[in-house]
């Protein structure tokens, strides 16, 4: 049984895609710390970050780099940051999240819920500037 994200990725559960290629998929966390919230997973399940290939543990940065700088551009903030966690779900993941301080990465902190429609208005601001 894959992960939630296999799941995703292969489009048995919807999402709010940002961006995918061969190797790499991006959307939208429906439970973010802040608007803007994206996550970007590597298609082959793997567990933990570092267990990662390490072709694609670097091309990982360049692929989530483009939407770093979409999510700048679509959202008051001071930078786009990223963190990588991985408890909440086995398959490697980093968060890319507008920040202003560094509070706003605050995992323990009560995630924002949004509406589809905004959820979907999120989507489109970051694809603008893709």
């Amino acid at each position: 049984m894959g992960s939630i994200f296999s799941k995703i990725i292969a489009g048995e559960i919807p999402c709010y895609k940002i961006a995918e290629n061969e190797h790499f998929f991006a959307f939208l966390d429906i439970f973010p710390l802040r608007e803007g919230h994206v996550l970007v997973v590597v298609k082959t399940e793997v567990d933990k970050i570092f267990d990662v290939d390490d072709r694609l543990l670097s091309e990982w940065l360049v692929f989530a780099k483009p939407i770093a700088k979409a999510i700048e551009k679509a959202f008051s903030c001071n930078r786009c940051g990223i963190s990588v966690i991985g408890l909440e779900v086995p398959h490697a993941h980093m968060h890319l999240v507008p920040i202003n301080t560094s509070d706003d990465l605050n995992f323990t902190a009560p995630k924002m819920k949004l509406t589809a429609d905004q959820l979907k208005g999120v989507q489109e601001k970051i694809l603008k500037h893709l």
